[in-house]
């Protein structure tokens, strides 16, 4: 684990209460690919929550359930994503609410970070014009020159100078159109931004500068995160919780210091094995053998059997739901009544 994984504290959002709870949420493809299966877990105020796993293990198809963005065929077919607002109020539930609601939802309470800055931003409008957009959107009171004031203000909360507001997206480099869509995610301070790979377009020193910004403003604004990406290396360093998704299904989910020192799940292991520590004793690399399995053949029993070098008779036939091993939470025979990895 990097050094600055280890200097960074745990969040202290959880004395705060959740902000988001998903229960049971599955999604699918036409009706014949599952890509989401029992996916369950918390979010708390001002907890960042990692989220990790292969090319289809089903984490983009999580975040545009999470965000309600997703298109047909995609369908939410069973379970609830509960919001908790910050007034205390009763939860939300974002998959039964009507277009109306979730409009008005989008940007106040729930924002998203895209893989490439260029998805989110239009690039024949200069950046002050779509922040002043967003946010005369949600406060009808805000009067045009004001809301370009607040959208030089959050340029600048993200390194960019303010008067670049009035620049095109092309006229950006990579790096400041990444962290112009930051920005924009966070210009009517939502309590839940999920983001989505966006640090994948720019460079590793870029990335740090990024990371580095998404930190020092979850600390001051507070609000929650959901990052994915495939990069389990990078959620060791800015996340204080990661789950761990495999074939549509969460299959560890624990602090990123537990998963790190000590994975319980195969296919953790294997995920944490691929890449070289920076900071501690060498040791071989090795890769997970095999490819993910086909969505639309589903294996009966665990998924990741073909290719577990600890798998065994049980496995073909049982599907063992997350148990409480430690810190962790993982769903392996390997730990049928929670019992630690002998």
């Amino acid at each position: 684990m990097t050094s600055q994984t280890q200097e960074q504290p745990l969040a202290t959002g959880a004395a705060d209460g959740a902000v988001l709870e998903v229960e049971g949420l599955c999604v699918e493809y036409a009706g014949e690919v599952r890509a989401c299966v029992d996916v369950s877990f918390t979010l708390r105020r001002g907890e960042i929550l990692g989220v990790a796993g292969e090319s289809g293990s089903g984490k983009s198809t999580l975040i545009t359930a999470l965000t309600r963005l997703q298109r047909p065929p995609a369908e939410t077919t069973a379970g609830r994503i509960l919001y908790h607002g910050r007034d205390g109020g009763p939860p939300v539930d974002l998959v039964a609410l009507d277009a109306g609601r979730l409009r008005a939802l989008r940007w106040t309470s729930v924002s998203i970070v895209l893989q490439s800055a260029m998805d989110a931003l239009n690039p024949v409008m200069r950046l002050g014009a779509q922040f002043a957009d967003v946010l005369r959107a949600h406060d009808r009171r805000m009067g045009k020159k004001e809301a370009w004031r607040r959208a030089a203000e959050l340029l600048a909360m993200v390194g960019i100078s303010g008067d670049r507001a009035r620049a095109y997206p092309h006229q950006l480099s990579g790096g400041m159109r990444q962290r112009a869509a930051i920005a924009l995610a966070l210009a009517c301070r939502p309590d839940l931004v999920v983001m989505d790979e966006p640090t994948t377009a720019v460079d590793v020193v870029m990335q740090r500068q990024i990371l580095a910004q998404v930190l020092r403003l979850r600390r001051e604004l507070g609000f929650g995160v959901v990052f994915v990406t495939h990069d389990l290396s990078l959620l060791l360093e800015v996340a204080d919780r990661i789950a761990i998704m495999y074939a549509g299904r969460i299959v560890e989910i624990g602090t990123a210091h537990a998963l790190y020192a000590d994975p319980k799940h195969p296919y953790t292991r294997g995920l944490r094995d691929s890449f070289p520590p920076l900071h501690a004793p060498l040791r071989p690399l090795t890769g997970i053998p095999g490819s993910p399995p086909d969505l639309r053949r589903p294996l009966p029993g665990c998924a990741f059997r073909p290719r577990c070098q600890k798998s065994f008779d049980g496995c073909e036939r049982t599907r063992l739901e997350l148990v409480t091993v430690g810190e962790h939470e993982v769903a392996c025979l390997l730990y049928p009544a929670g019992d630690d990895l002998s």
